[in-house]
């Protein structure tokens, strides 16, 4: 039976969830997420070696979902009780996602490093078919080479 992870809300069948308690994960370094299916699709990529908070969707005025609802309160609270290095705000590049990110970054900025995963072009897509707000966001997450 699976039962929501009290320290990172994560789906798991124990209390703690099986990356919580991998000892070889860095626990100064949290990724937040708005659902669990966005956490598997990071852990697909095997590239991040840290741990995940699931606040469990976007902050949404049109849909009647307020801060009040989501996971942010346990975050803050798991943040400042800790000593973290980074939260990364994984969370979708939309109106909502901007929305919840800003809310999330300005609780947090007090405690931590707070920085977002970068927005931009898919590997193989074409310049020309891109979308305006994709390509803004690419330019403006834009590194250097060397």
């Amino acid at each position: 039976m699976l039962v929501v992870a009290k320290k990172c809300f994560n789906l798991t069948s124990e209390d703690e969830c099986e990356i919580c308690r991998n000892t070889e994960r860095n626990q100064k370094l949290i990724c937040v997420v708005a659902e669990t299916k966005d956490l598997l699709a990071l852990e697909r990529a095997r590239e991040f070696k840290g741990v995940y908070h699931v606040i469990g969707g976007l902050i949404s005025p049109m849909d009647s979902v307020g801060p009040e609802l989501l996971e942010i309160r346990s975050l803050v609270e798991r943040v400042s009780k800790s000593e973290i290095d980074e939260i990364i705000l994984a969370l979708t590049p939309s109106v909502e996602g901007d929305t919840t990110s800003l809310y999330i970054g300005k609780l947090l900025a007090p405690f931590t490093k707070v920085t977002r995963i970068a927005y931009g072009l898919p590997m193989g897509s074409e310049l020309e078919y891109v979308d305006e707000v994709t390509l803004a966001r690419a330019l403006e997450g834009r590194t250097k080479l060397n």
